[in-house]
């Protein structure tokens, strides 16, 4: 028996007692019986005492030194033989460990410990395939944990031949790894309380409830990292721009764990007030880049800002560095916005650009995270495919094609990345929604007939509309202070665009000048500054931006009653 090969397994000084062990056994003559004796009772009146009822002898196996060898084992050592593994020996240690045990009992009466342990049907296993086996760290009912090695030998009967199930037997080897049991459970332990505070950190950085435009109607998964990965720092967002416009957002952060969690939720937070300013999406992200390279330079995070203009019936763009947006329009064609694509965020040195993709009524957009397409087996551009098969054939409403994406792309509770999916759809009205004006828009020319016509258009548009007389009366007001604001303070072509939705009244006003109109107070003397500081008192909201062409575009919103 090769003492060795077991005591590589202990550590220091028992490795070395048990090299220095087998070295006394090799020296020592050995015989055809060379097996370690049964452990037996002792005589306590030096009367000879042969084998119980039912045992095996084996010759020779008081007379050897491996028994000796064997007892000093730190190790628990068992040995048993025959079809029902009857006991034939155990050490020191295993009688320390589990108590004395009789020899020549079968192994399920006299070890239940091995019992307990499901070891039974590996010695069988053992003992068929003359091949050893071995179990790690399996806890005992005593509370130690072992790693069991169940070793075939051959076990040669005094006086005649045996057969193979007669003379076979198995040698069962235990180290002690209780120690290191306890390390890797409290390490596991460890593990499991920070990924669950990583999840707590980044679910509560993402939106408790997304905001839901009056134009579009919007769902958004997130799934973390199954038990054994730590939780990345995906996330998506739904802004409310003001004028029926929308910004939709969503993004990774390279790296996992708290440090990820916490770098998402501050590009986030930036994100949102970024927005506010109304940019473009691609000056959106230039100044997120900036902000990524300040917050961790060593930490970057791809994104996607798109804006939808219902006027426009479509989505502007702007990518860092992420995949790319998927549309499916209402003929079910797929529609991929690839271009253009700028370096990640953090990267720095980069001009991002903006691009569009349409998305009018009947329209589904799918906004996604790396982990739900990306496979180690495969390309990533095969996911990407394979996400655009499946967004093919998944209909309903925006939660339930986020399902079947997830579903459909094979992301289980143990997947090893995180995952965040938006599906955003742009629904067609039919019906008596369909026939309703909901439009309305009137070039204005200047001049002084200009203030007028802007005045007379707006109010037979809300009086078609049926707004209460006072809501009507606002309306006219608010549209009448923004035409003259833009005729005294912008230049031409001039537009008044009047829309109803299913909760507000938006008026908008664009015209060529880029100047941004800003609220002030005016002074009692002053004769004009009065105009946007009246709007801002009547309507629910007001703002204004640049238009992409040049120009700007000022706006109001009033609260439909419900």
């Amino acid at each position: 028996m090769n003492f060795t090969r077991w005591s590589a397994r202990l550590p220091g000084t028992q490795r070395r007692a048990a090299a220095r062990t087998e070295q006394a056994v090799v020296a020592a003559p050995r015989g055809d019986g060379s097996v370690p004796a049964a452990r037996a009772e002792r005589p306590t009146d030096g009367a000879e005492t042969g084998p119980p009822d039912g045992a095996v002898g084996l010759a020779g196996l008081d007379e050897l030194p491996a028994r000796e060898v064997l007892d000093r084992i730190p190790a628990l050592v068992a040995l048993v033989h025959g079809a029902d593994h009857r006991i034939a020996y155990v050490n020191d240690a295993y009688v320390a460990a589990f108590g004395p045990r009789p020899v020549g009992e079968p192994a399920r009466v006299a070890l239940p410990e091995l019992d307990e342990l499901s070891l039974l049907p590996l010695l069988d296993q053992v003992l068929r395939s003359a091949k050893p086996r071995t179990v790690k760290s399996r806890k005992a009912p005593s509370g130690r944990s072992y790693t069991f090695t169940c070793t075939p030998v051959t076990l040669p009967l005094g006086g005649s031949a045996a057969g193979p199930e007669e003379g076979g037997g198995v040698l069962v080897f235990a180290a002690d790894v209780t120690d290191h049991a306890e390390a890797a459970e409290r390490l596991r332990t460890s593990e499991r309380a920070q990924r669950e505070t990583a999840v707590t950190l980044q679910k509560s950085l993402l939106p408790q409830e997304l905001e839901q435009p009056d134009d579009l109607r919007i769902a958004a998964t997130y799934q973390p990292g199954g038990t054994e990965a730590a939780v990345g720092g995906d996330w998506y967002d739904v802004i409310t721009l003001g004028g029926g416009r929308t910004a939709l957002v969503i993004g990774d952060v390279m790296g996992r764990g708290v440090r990820a969690a916490a770098v998402m939720g501050q590009l986030r937070t930036a994100v949102r007030a970024y927005a506010r300013l109304d940019l473009p999406p691609h000056e959106v992200l230039q100044l997120l880049d900036g902000l990524a390279a300040e917050i961790d330079a060593s930490q970057i995070a791809t994104c996607v800002y798109a804006v939808h203009d219902p006027n426009e019936g479509s989505l502007v763009y702007a990518s860092a560095g992420h995949l790319p947006i998927l549309v499916r329009d209402e003929n079910g064609t797929i529609h991929r916005a690839e271009e253009p694509t700028g370096p990640p965020l953090g990267t720095g040195g980069w001009l991002h650009t903006s691009g569009s993709v349409p998305l009018g009524p009947g329209s589904t957009a799918v906004l996604y995270t790396d982990g739900l397409v990306e496979r180690r087996s495969e390309d990533i551009d095969e996911g990407v495919a394979s996400l655009e098969r499946a967004l093919a054939g998944a209909t309903g409403t925006p939660q339930v094609v986020c399902d079947r994406l997830i579903r459909a792309l094979g992301v289980a509770a143990d997947h090893d990345d995180d995952v965040a999916v938006m599906v955003v759809q742009h629904p067609a009205r039919t019906g008596t929604d369909a026939e309703l004006f909901r439009n309305a828009a009137l070039e204005l020319l200047g001049g002084v007939e200009a203030a007028p016509r802007a005045r007379a258009f707006a109010t037979g548009v809300l009086a078609s509309w049926r707004f209460s007389p006072e809501l009507h009366d606002l309306g006219v007001l608010a549209a009448s202070e923004l035409v003259a604001n833009s005729l005294q303070h912008g230049t031409p072509p001039m537009r008044l665009r009047l829309r109803r939705t299913d909760s507000r009244l938006i008026i908008e006003v664009t015209d060529g000048d880029d100047h941004l109109p800003r609220r002030r107070r005016a002074e009692p003397a002053d004769e004009a500054g009065r105009g946007i500081a009246i709007v801002a008192t009547i309507a629910s909201n007001w703002g204004s931006r640049r238009t992409p062409g040049g120009g700007k575009a000022v706006w109001c919103e009033f609260a439909l009653p419900k």
